[in-house]
Parts: C-alpha cells; structure tokens; sequence
C-alpha cells in the first residue's frame, strides 16, 4: 500500500487593512471646527454634525468629504460610495459599514 503525505492547507483569512491617518495640512476642517485626521474621526462628526455643516461640504456641487478620502486617503472605493451618500444618515452608514475592514 502506497501512502501520501498528507498535505495541511491552510485557509488564510483576509488581512485587516490598516486605518489611514494624516497630520497637518493634510487633515480636514470641517466648517463646524472639527478637524478630522481619518475615517473614524469623519464617521464620529457625523454622529454629531448639524444639517446645515453637512449640506455646507455635501450638496448637488460638490462631496468634499469624498473628495478628501479619493485625494488624501487614498481610498477610491469609500469614496465612491461615500459620494453616492446625500444625507448625513446614508454617509454615516457607508463610513461605519467600511470600517468593519479594519
């Protein structure tokens, strides 16, 4: 009888990304004061930004907030859904839903 080596696989699991995060000039100043280094910082302000600050940098002109993630960050694929958000609710939700990566 003839016996082969068993082979162990191993399954990876997938790595966690790691959370960007800026100094400086890079950060963003939010009309409101809050100044946000990462995702995490913009999913917090969110929580507690009025309407009007979110309509100030999200509205039918522009995403400044998606602008920031794309050009700074890095990170195409938030961004792009992050533009598709139009209320504060819906960017909240694609912020929170994304940092489940890290």
């Amino acid at each position: 009888m003839i016996f082969e080596p068993m082979l162990k696989t191993f399954v990876q699991k997938p790595q966690k990304k790691t959370l960007a995060s800026v100094e400086g000039e890079q950060c963003f100043w939010v009309s409101s004061g809050h100044i946000l280094c990462n995702i995490k910082d913009l999913r917090d302000a969110l929580s507690s930004m009025s309407d009007d600050t979110f309509v100030y940098h999200v509205n039918k002109e522009k995403n400044d907030f998606a602008k920031w993630i794309e050009e700074v960050l890095g990170d195409g694929n938030l961004a792009n859904q992050l533009d598709r958000s139009k209320t504060r609710a819906t960017a909240y939700k694609v912020i929170d839903t994304h940092l489940k990566k890290y």
